[in-house]
């Protein structure tokens, strides 16, 4: 489709081609024989068929072959997207539809504000039913690109009369937009190789594990959407670099904007495409179009992403942006110096051209240095440091190290989401690096930088499955076209076209060697025994080869089927296990525990649980919760965490400080669930120790020998905390089975050491059918306990004022005596009895 570029007089251009080919050498005889032939189906209307215009230009219409292929490529895609979008719902075939994980129930929650209250509404909300007593304005910590998205189509669909719930909306977006992330994929590999491998990697990535984990129906997160974004982005990209068109870089910027708005990935695109630049600089292939593409991108898409509001400066102002911001200036700096050469000797060019951009990457560098230490540039963030040094996060951020997401990635986990793909990756990046150019260098970048970051953090393989999808496919399409081509056929038809004139240079080779007495005469073998030579080995490892590709092929759409159905598709609110005879039990503890508190509890309750738990609470319960899954908070966080690793005494000032009446935890010692709150719990002491060392110690939890333990060698601080006495509060009564004593914990597998469980400050409100969840309600204050001393009779004593702080009068050290004086006067008799009372008086 893509090879006929341009418009031809076929009449025109078949007689001159033909005058130009009489003339030709003839050494190029056959190559000018197959133009000739071309020439001639364009002379009889077989390759194209021309039509007159308004205008009087003759346009191509493509022939049935080019038809048939561009009418299959619309088939396979659309058989793509269908099979994206079909092997995502095994969750709602299988359970119901509903809302997934932990994440995803606050996007909901935050995309039904928006449909019921408007987009403005949403941008200045103020939830105050999370993060008690502080709060959350919402508008300003959040990425709005998918709740808008899902208002738009929830929007659309009512338009047009179609009614749908917004539930409905966001269960079904990720499966929707795996469809068009195929799509995205298909575009982007057609331009890094050939239509051939861009259908291959649209079926790759439309059923490969490592994406689906984030798109199933009902996972409803920033990740849907965001992969999409990711693949346009890129493709967009490489169309700006190939053409050098404004139009394209703009529509770049654009789709970036939408990425910026959606996901905090964006981070890795605006890294990876100034590193594009940078090593396109640095191979010696600078041109206008990268100049004009980056430009236009890098202003464009700074100024569109400043106006999202919990982005606002960071484009500017951030650590993460600068180098960005630095391949700007030094382009500038190069492509100026490039203008100016023309101007200049090439001994003054080139010590001029050094001294230029070595200056220009300096003064950016101390600029961001002196910038970074003024304050005026932000350093990096913690979670950037984390993806460098991998035990940073541990020592200083322990809150980041505690998901489960950002742990290093696995070899199981690599071959699990990926199977056969790892192993035909790298043989699609030695493809790609051998036939190097602009737009491939930019893949390699991708790859290698995706290889790392995946390796470090489990959650980034979402950025490397699409990059693995393109190159295996480009290495899958490489080798079917080698081994499916048909060079017998081709050899058939240049024999029979070029056969004459190979015959007459025989001859005249032969001619001239037989001039030359000691050269021997080429012997050749006869033209059957060639057949048969070429037939034997190439026909049976051209068959060999494809069958093990397409074995491998059908393999690898098995293990995404049975890792879908069976990995990826049960939602974590809702459990299933499975009998002997393979039928299946529903645990549903969550939403049971959920639905009380929605029920059973006053509208303005508070209920303390670790963070994992804070967005479903919000969005199931509707209850005030103190912490959750944005993590912004790690002081309140650390504060929850000092509530559940101390006594009961100490958790109950906590709890009264932060007015708790209700206390959620999780605990599966009873069906054995792995993913409970003891499991979890040192990493609330470590997050609790971070910001109070003097109170909570991590070595008081473990046992003289170092060890975490439940049972009755457990440490007395861990059997005496808030979480081990609500988790195992009348499990000592409990006996589960006839081999097991009374109080067996089935995940720890160890019989708990603290079986006389009492509160004094709490009382239990509810537990769930299978002990999942447990919920305790927070007693209020005792009123005074009565004294048990006997009352004596206390003698009667005269009132002083409260104002005294002794029991007496108040006396005046070294008061001033008055002195009466005497007057003068003659001396009076007196008597005996006067002079001793007036001595008596003194």
């Amino acid at each position: 489709m893509a090879e006929h570029s341009g418009q031809y007089d076929a009449a025109n251009t078949g007689k001159r081609s033909q005058n130009q080919l009489q003339m030709a050498p003839k050494s190029l005889g056959n190559r000018h024989r197959h133009v000739q032939k071309s020439i001639k189906n364009q002379d009889s209307g077989e390759g194209v068929e021309l039509a007159e215009s308004p205008e009087n230009e003759q346009l191509r219409f493509p022939t049935t072959s080019k038809a048939v292929e561009g009418l299959l490529t619309f088939l396979i895609l659309f058989l793509a997207c269908l099979a994206a979008f079909s092997s995502r719902l095994f969750a709602v075939i299988r359970f119901e539809s509903i809302i997934h994980e932990f994440d995803p129930w606050f996007n909901y929650r935050s995309t039904h504000h928006l449909v019921s209250h408007g987009f403005y509404n949403f941008l200045n909300w103020f939830d105050e039913r999370a993060w008690y007593p502080l709060g959350r304005i919402v508008g300003g910590t959040v990425y709005p690109g998918l709740m808008v998205t899902s208002g738009a189509i929830h929007w659309l669909a009512h338009l047009l009369h179609i009614p749908v719930h917004i539930r409905d909306v966001c269960v079904f977006l990720a499966p929707l937009f795996s469809g068009l992330t195929a799509l995205a994929a298909y575009g982007l590999t057609k331009e890094l190789w050939n239509p051939g491998a861009g259908l291959l990697a649209a079926c790759f990535i439309a059923i490969v594990p490592g994406y689906i984990s984030r798109s199933v129906a009902g996972s409803y997160d920033n990740e849907g959407i965001a992969i999409f974004a990711l693949l346009f982005t890129y493709y967009l990209w490489l169309k700006a670099v190939k053409s050098g068109a404004v139009s394209w870089s703009a529509a770049t910027a654009l789709v970036y904007f939408y990425m910026v708005s959606a996901w905090g990935g964006y981070v890795f695109i605006i890294n990876l495409i100034p590193l594009h630049v940078c090593v396109l600089l640095m191979m010696g292939r600078f041109s206008y179009r990268i100049y004009v593409a980056f430009s236009v991108f890098y202003i464009l898409g700074t100024v569109f992403s400043m106006q999202v509001p919990f982005v606002g400066f960071q484009p500017v102002r951030t650590s993460e942006h600068m180098a960005a911001a630095g391949t700007f200036a030094l382009l500038q700096a190069y492509a100026f110096l490039k203008y100016i050469q023309d101007f200049l000797s090439k001994k003054e060019f080139r010590a001029l051209f050094f001294f230029g951009v070595m200056g220009t990457a300096g003064v950016v560098f101390l600029a961001v240095v002196l910038l970074t230490y003024a304050g005026v540039i932000a350093p990096w963030s913690g979670r950037f440091y984390s993806l460098y040094d991998t035990g940073y996060a541990k020592i200083h951020i322990p809150i980041i190290a505690s998901v489960s997401e950002h742990q290093p990635t696995t070899w199981v986990s690599f071959f699990f989401d990926l199977h056969i793909l790892v192993c035909t990756f790298p043989a699609g990046l030695w493809f790609v690096i051998k036939d190097i150019n602009d737009e491939r260098v930019f893949i390699v970048l991708y790859a290698l930088s995706a290889v790392y970051f995946a390796g470090v953090m489990v959650r980034l393989m979402l950025t490397l499955t699409p990059v693995v999808c393109i190159l295996a496919s480009i290495a899958i399409s490489k080798t079917l076209t080698e081994y499916l081509n048909n060079e017998n056929t081709d050899k058939k038809k240049d024999d029979e076209e070029g056969g004459e004139e190979t015959e007459e240079d025989e001859e005249e080779v032969d001619r001239k060697n037989r001039k030359l007495y000691d050269k021997a005469g080429k012997v050749r073998k006869p033209k059957l025994d060639q057949d048969k030579d070429n037939e034997g080995l190439g026909t049976n490892l051209k068959g060999f080869v494809v069958m093990a590709i397409l074995m491998m092929l059908m393999m690898f759409a098995v293990h995404c089927t049975w890792v879908t159905s069976n990995a990826y598709s049960s939602p974590s609110i809702v459990l299933a296990t499975y009998n002997n005879d393979g039928t299946r039990n529903i645990l549903d503890d969550f939403r049971e525990a959920y639905y009380w508190l929605r029920k059973n509890t006053g509208e303005r309750d508070r209920v303390m649980s670790w963070w994992d738990y804070g967005y479903q609470i919000a969005g199931m319960a509707n209850r005030t919760t103190l912490v959750d899954n944005n993590t912004w908070n790690n002081s309140h966080i650390a504060l929850v965490g000092k509530a559940m690793s101390s006594n009961e005494t100490e958790a109950y000032k906590i709890m009264r400080a932060l007015d708790v009446d209700y206390v959620l935890v999780i605990f599966g010692g009873v069906i054995g669930y792995s993913g409970d709150d003891i499991n979890k719990f040192l990493w609330m002491v470590r997050i609790a120790e971070g910001e109070h060392p003097k109170d909570i110690r991590e070595s008081d939890y473990f046992t003289v020998n170092g060890e975490f333990r439940v049972d009755s060698s457990g440490s007395p601080t861990l059997l005496n905390c808030l979480m081990y006495k609500m988790c195992y509060y009348r499990f000592g009564e409990m006996q589960l089975d006839f081999r097991s004593p009374a109080g067996y914990d089935r995940t720890r597998n160890a019989e708990i050491g603290n079986k006389d469980i009492s509160f004094k400050h709490l009382e239990e409100a509810y537990t769930t059918e299978h002990w999942l969840v447990r919920i305790y309600r927070v007693k209020p204050l005792e009123n005074r306990e009565p004294s048990t001393t006997k009352a004596t009779k206390k003698s009667k004593r005269k009132f002083y004022s409260k104002k005294t702080s002794k029991r007496k009068r108040g006396s005046i050290k070294n008061k001033p005596v008055v002195k009466k004086g005497k007057r003068k006067t003659a001396a009076r008799k007196t008597s005996p009895k006067t002079t001793s009372k007036k001595q008596r008086t003194k």
